[in-house]
């Protein structure tokens, strides 16, 4: 079912990269790990139809790779989880903000800004139909 793709090999070390960023991202907080999983399917996608069905497949990525597939969708539970480590990590840059005298007020207002953002988006994100 391979089907050839002009620079397949870019996809597939993409796909790879993102994959591995993404486990890393499991153990170090603030690094995301579902948005380098997602890009890790789209890229195996178009470079590795092995690693493709492997997250499709697999029990913890599958469902929410399908979800974001097929419908877009982000489950409640995720949303729930994403806002809550956005929170600890915006409180942890606050605290920084306070306690240590070189740190200017942008570096505490730009990424909560963005971390805002991202939180507006996934909540207007629909949630997956039942299972």
């Amino acid at each position: 079912m391979s089907r050839p793709v002009r620079f397949r090999w870019a996809w597939w070390v993409l796909a790879y990269a993102s994959l591995g960023l993404g486990l890393v991202g499991v153990f170090v907080p603030g690094l995301p790990t579902t948005v380098f999983v997602l890009i890790a399917a789209w890229a195996a996608a178009r470079g590795s139809d092995r690693l493709h069905h492997w997250l499709l497949t697999h029990p913890r990525f599958g469902p929410s790779i399908r979800d974001w597939q097929a419908h877009g969708a982000v489950s409640r539970r995720a949303k729930w989880l994403a806002t809550g480590t956005m929170t600890v990590c915006a409180a942890v840059l606050l605290a920084l903000m306070l306690w240590i005298p070189a740190h200017r007020w942008w570096m505490t207002a730009l990424p909560v800004a963005c971390m805002v953002a991202v939180a507006t988006w996934l909540w207007f994100r629909p949630e997956p139909p039942p299972r």
